[in-house]
């Protein structure tokens, strides 16, 4: 009996201190509910602020490269400041601005580069419960103006003035955010661009009013814009061209070194590497590298006596070429005959296919040509492209403006870059 009234008593006292813990437990939990929110929500809070400082960063970016063109310090502000206002309300005046904690502050440098910081508070949704009403966001960049040979920040011109100038396809991506895109179409509509595509530019100028987006992304857009004319028209010699051909026909190898000279209907067969030597190289009809082919053109111009005269390459292409640095043809990697009437009025298709890689350094001036570039043409290039129309399918650029040397005349605007 002693036992078990013994027992009975420490079951009870277990009994009792578990369901003392258990209430004690329970108070816990209840004190831990809100700190749990607020970590939680606070890490959402953080994650879309983060998202917020990327769109903020590239957005100061491309007010930064607009800015710098300017020379008053005035205008330079009120440039950055209209790039800025379409990060917040579009209706939104430089006043109401400051009002919603904004500040943008523009410093003029020694170097002549111009650095921009802004900050803006990013309001908070779970944070306010510990009374954080915004996460401070602060983001800077410095872009400078420099001299060259190039026609400013302009990347690609489209002269033609024409339906569908300009049409960018799905699959279509152009990171380019130091470089200007000019199109020159008053028709309707100037330009078209599909869903899936993303065109990152510096700004997108169209002479224009009317154009058609089916989705995408297109940063920096200017509908009625002054464009920039071609900066290379009558600017560059033309070459006589010799009667005798320095290559022609179809020629079967793995490897060729041709001189500079005049190229005429070449094939080349399998896929070969074709190195041109320094010099300029007329291409007199049209020359086919076949798919796999590897091609390096270092200090070379490539010019083309009429618009029937083109390389056509049929995929899987890798391609390196550069310009001159010196010389009658500093800065010109290929251009065109456009003295003749008669040649100018025939416009021309140019088609680049799909290739592994190219890398391109210099002007291309063939604003009689309407260009169409081909499936997952990868390009790594600082380039100034003058064409008539411009098609892309599934394209893959990473470009920047040409600052080298070029025409004489044609470098006055200088060129805009980031500082890293």
């Amino acid at each position: 009996m002693l036992f078990h009234a013994q027992s009975s008593r420490i079951i009870r006292d277990f009994d009792r201190l578990c369901k003392d813990r258990a209430g004690n437990f329970g108070i816990i939990i209840a004190l831990l509910i809100p700190l749990l929110i607020v970590v939680a929500g606070g890490v959402v809070d953080i994650v879309h602020a983060m998202g917020q400082k990327g769109r903020f960063q590239d957005q100061l970016d491309a007010a930064m490269l607009a800015a710098v063109h300017e020379t008053a310090t005035q205008k330079q502000l009120e440039t950055a400041t209209s790039y800025i206002r379409e990060i917040a309300d579009s209706d939104l005046s430089p006043p109401e601005l400051l009002e919603a904690g904004m500040s943008l502050v523009v410093v003029k440098n020694a170097d002549g580069s111009l650095t921009g910081t802004l900050r803006m508070p990013h309001p908070t949704a779970f944070l306010k419960i510990v009374h954080m009403d915004n996460i401070p966001i602060s983001v800077s960049s410095t872009a400078i103006k420099t001299g060259g040979g190039g026609a400013g920040a302009g990347c690609i011109y489209a002269l033609g003035n024409k339906s569908q100038a300009v049409l960018i396809n799905s699959g279509a991506k152009v990171d380019a955010k130091q470089c200007e895109v000019h199109v020159h179409s008053t028709a309707s509509p100037a330009f078209i661009m599909n869903a899936g595509s993303t065109i990152d530019t510096a700004k997108f100028c169209v002479k224009g009013t009317s154009y058609i987006q089916n989705g995408g992304t297109l940063s920096n857009l200017q509908v009625g814009c002054s464009v920039t004319n071609d900066p290379y028209a009558g600017k560059i010699a033309e070459p006589a061209v010799p009667a005798a051909c320095t290559t022609q026909g179809a020629l079967s190898g793995t490897t060729f070194s041709l001189n500079p000279g005049v190229h005429c209907d070449s094939t080349f067969n399998g896929n070969p590497t074709v190195t041109f030597k320094p010099g300029l190289h007329i291409i007199k009809g049209r020359m086919i590298l076949n798919s796999g082919s590897t091609v390096i053109a270092d200090g070379v111009t490539f010019y083309y006596p009429d618009v029937n005269s083109e390389i056509r390459a049929n995929g899987a292409l890798k391609f390196t070429a550069s310009a001159p640095t010196t010389g009658a043809y500093a800065g010109v990697l290929m251009f065109e005959k456009t003295s003749d009437a008669a040649n100018n009025a025939n416009k021309q298709q140019y088609v680049f296919n799909g290739s592994l890689g190219e890398t391109l350094t210099g002007i291309i001036h063939l604003p009689n040509r309407d260009a169409t570039y081909n499936s997952t043409t990868n390009q790594t290039s600082k380039i100034s492209l003058v064409v008539n129309t411009l098609i892309m399918n599934s394209a893959n650029w990473k470009i920047s403006p040409y600052d080298g040397p070029g025409p004489a005349g044609s470098g006055g605007a200088g060129v805009v870059r980031l500082v890293n």
